[in-house]
């Protein structure tokens, strides 16, 4: 049961991982969750700091995804539609069987939105998306370096008890 719960909470680590760059996977959240696996097995003893401060960074993660690239977009002179764009040019992006469309698609998808808004101002729609874009970099960054830390930590804890369970 043990060895289960270990290949599951890895797993989990390494989807969350893949998930801080796909948004349609809470990367840091399943990370959490393959770290908290690992401690329900019977060769780790609980320790309930080291998860209420993941859970905790976790929290503060997934509120900031939200909150970055929309003020990305605000910050370098988008409107909402830009906002909208940028959210639906993501999940058209994640969907398009292109390289980088998740990429590519939150950059155009914020670049229509503010065209739509004015189109004859493209100085100002090409700088809201790319204003998008920096965020949507920066947020997926942000998740990655923590879903890392997560990694980290797993490894960490599992070579501490190997003996426990190998």
């Amino acid at each position: 049961m043990d060895i289960l719960l270990l290949i599951l909470g890895f797993a989990c680590i390494i989807i969350g991982l893949i998930g801080s760059f796909l948004p349609v996977l809470p990367g840091p959240s399943v990370s959490w969750v393959g770290l908290a696996l690992l401690y329900f097995t019977k060769a780790v003893p609980a320790n309930y700091w080291v998860l209420g401060i993941a859970l905790f960074i976790t929290i503060v993660i997934s509120v900031l995804d939200y909150v970055i690239p929309a003020k990305g977009t605000k910050r370098f002179g988008g409107s909402l539609y830009g906002i909208w764009g940028t959210n639906i040019g993501l999940v058209i992006g994640i969907l398009a069987p292109i390289p980088f469309g998740f990429l590519i698609g939150p950059f155009l998808g914020a670049l229509i939105g503010e065209l739509i808004y004015d189109f004859k101002d493209h100085n100002r729609a090409l700088k809201a998306a790319a204003g998008s874009f920096v965020g949507f970099l920066a947020s997926s960054f942000m998740k990655f370096v923590v879903c890392v830390m997560y990694l980290g930590l797993f490894v960490w804890i599992v070579w501490q008890y190997k003996s426990e369970f190998f």
